[in-house]
């Protein structure tokens, strides 16, 4: 099982503004589907409030602290390592925020690939990604565009592996370089 992080971070670390992302980018928004569609996805119980519902075409899984806490249509659980249990099966489960759920991941090193569409802008926000160094992680591929009349920031998607049998350190602190 290979675990996937996905996430749109702008180039100052924001991810997200008053529970909604905080730019208007339908290319990553199909991009985010087309990656996801038929895998597990692992998002916290806020994310799973922001989205409202699951998800077409993937089996979602929140995670919550909360014992009394149920979502219809999506398998709630109490911590990381039960996620990637019940995903299991799945060859390759995407961790989907939020902001908490992102740092745990990268700080238990469970995280073998990063999908990142980078906004290639400074933007508001009250939720950031955490930091991470790059370096220890090889570029498998990137495509990068420009705004146009859709997308109102220029992006790119980059994909990011580990090298073979090394693994980042944990909790290294610089930014998200691309």
């Amino acid at each position: 099982m290979t675990v996937s992080l996905i996430v749109a971070v702008s180039e100052n670390l924001v991810i997200g503004k008053d529970g909604d992302l905080p730019w208007h980018l339908p290319a990553d928004l199909r991009h985010f589907k087309n990656t996801t569609m038929g895998h597990h996805l692992i998002i916290g119980r806020r994310t799973w409030d922001e989205v409202g519902k699951p998800l077409p075409g993937r089996t979602m899984v929140v995670i919550t602290r909360s014992r009394g806490f149920s979502a219809e249509g999506a398998t709630v659980v109490h911590s990381l390592e039960e996620a990637l249990e019940v995903a299991a099966e799945d060859t390759e489960p995407f961790i989907g925020g939020g902001a908490y759920i992102y740092r745990m991941a990268l700080a238990r090193d469970l995280v073998d690939r990063l999908y990142i569409t980078r906004i290639h802008a400074e933007v508001k926000g009250d939720t950031f990604f955490p930091e991470i160094d790059l370096d220890h992680w090889i570029l498998v591929s990137e495509e990068h565009h420009e705004a146009d009349e859709k997308n109102e920031h220029p992006y790119s998607f980059l994909v990011y592996g580990r090298p073979a049998g090394q693994e980042p350190p944990a909790g290294q602190e610089s930014r998200v370089k691309s």
